[in-house]
């Protein structure tokens, strides 16, 4: 008679807890590519898992700017968890989204972009308010981000700030027709409304918008 065979669903591997404070380099050393946190003055902030809203706006909007830049030649878009090195705080934070323009590509190493992006973008979810509006917001400012866009889905909210040369955010208007035009990137624009469709809009429809495909 044959034995039954029994399988055993493997256990996945918990992540080791990281101590109460270390150096940026030990947090690369700590962190892996699956690591989704972000190092704060030596202290490590591990971060919450997103919701599908989260991730699919971020995802629309990531994929937006990559194929514009692409075909304007303007720079490179990368994704959490890639890391933007900040010294004024100093901090590692990641962005849900970043924009590093071609003549600040000098500033990318092979696991984190060392300075401020020219761009960063971050989709707020209910336990980030704080975080997003209060400190990263100061931290952006400080460091020399250039233009920061915030994007609150669970309060169809979005906020845009142009770095001034006082070294200050000004808020960026929305036109009446609620188009946002972009300054980092030179010709890029949204429909604000589009940020709250469901389901969100396809690329190809909004490549058509631009005049970027027929």
């Amino acid at each position: 008679m044959a034995q039954e065979l029994k399988t055993q669903t493997p256990t996945p591997p918990v992540a080791p807890m990281p101590p109460a404070r270390m150096t940026f380099e030990e947090f690369l050393e700590w962190a892996d590519e699956d690591t989704f946190a972000e190092w704060v003055d030596g202290e490590v902030i591990v971060m919450s898992p997103v919701s599908f809203v989260h991730q699919n706006l971020s995802d629309f909007l990531a994929a937006l700017l990559r194929l514009f830049t692409e075909a304007k030649e303007l720079g490179l878009i990368l994704t959490a968890p890639f890391l933007m090195k900040l010294d004024v705080r100093p901090s590692g934070r990641e962005p849900d989204i970043i924009f590093i323009a071609r003549e600040h590509s000098t500033l990318l190493k092979s696991v984190f972009l060392d300075g401020p992006a020219d761009l960063a973008v971050e989709v707020v979810s209910p336990d980030s308010q704080t975080r997003d509006r209060r400190d990263k917001f100061h931290e952006y400012q400080m460091a020399g981000v250039r233009e920061y866009w915030l994007i609150d889905p669970s309060r169809k909210q979005a906020e845009f700030y142009l770095l001034g040369p006082d070294g200050i955010y000004a808020s960026m208007p929305v036109g009446e027709d609620g188009i946002f035009h972009s300054e980092v990137l030179d010709g890029f624009w949204i429909k604000v409304d589009w940020l709250w469709q469901d389901p969100l809009p396809t690329l190809m429809s909004v490549l058509k918008e631009w005049g970027l495909v027929k």
